[in-house]
């Protein structure tokens, strides 16, 4: 059961079936990879005039990622209106009781993770989706790397913040 309007969750093996159906056809159709990071890159591409942003594995990309990125936010939207609604929250639970900077702290906190984020998909070459769902599924080695080297420090991460925070 979820804890969101109680509401009974689909299957797991339904969003599986979907992910792969979608990377399955947008190879078919467009031979181009699933990736969430690079749809990013499209964004910044549009008011950014770096050239960085205007290689051709973008510039190639804008017909379908562009409203590939617009469908996952609508599709989140829907999600939350079709549910019982969505309400923003301040309450970060264990960084609250352990660090508690109040609501600015915590949006500068927010920045610092996503630029982190962002630098270490670029520096993996791709994110979690690209890697794990397209790169995974070929057999490609800096995929198996990167995925190894996400869960590790995933891993370790979760120990430390867990045994360190007391819970």
């Amino acid at each position: 059961m979820l804890i969101l309007h109680q509401i009974e969750p689909y299957h797991w093996a339904v969003a599986g079936f979907a992910i792969g159906a979608i990377t399955l056809l947008l190879l078919w159709v467009t031979n181009q990879r699933l990736g969430i990071s690079t749809g990013f890159e499209d964004l910044c591409g549009l008011v950014i005039k770096a050239p960085y942003f205007r290689r051709g594995e973008i510039a190639r990309s804008h017909g379908w990622r562009l409203p590939f990125l617009g469908g996952l936010v609508l599709g989140g939207f829907l999600s939350a209106a079709t549910s019982g609604g969505w309400a923003p929250f301040w309450d970060l639970g264990m960084f609250d009781t352990l660090i508690g900077w109040g609501p600015a702290g915590k949006l500068v906190w927010m920045f610092c993770g996503g630029l982190l984020i962002g630098l270490g998909t670029r520096m993996a070459g791709g994110c979690t989706s690209g890697h794990g769902i397209f790169g995974i599924s070929n057999l490609e080695r800096a995929s198996l790397e990167s995925m190894a080297s996400f869960m590790a420090a995933g891993i370790v991460t979760s120990n430390l913040v867990y045994r360190l925070g007391g819970i």
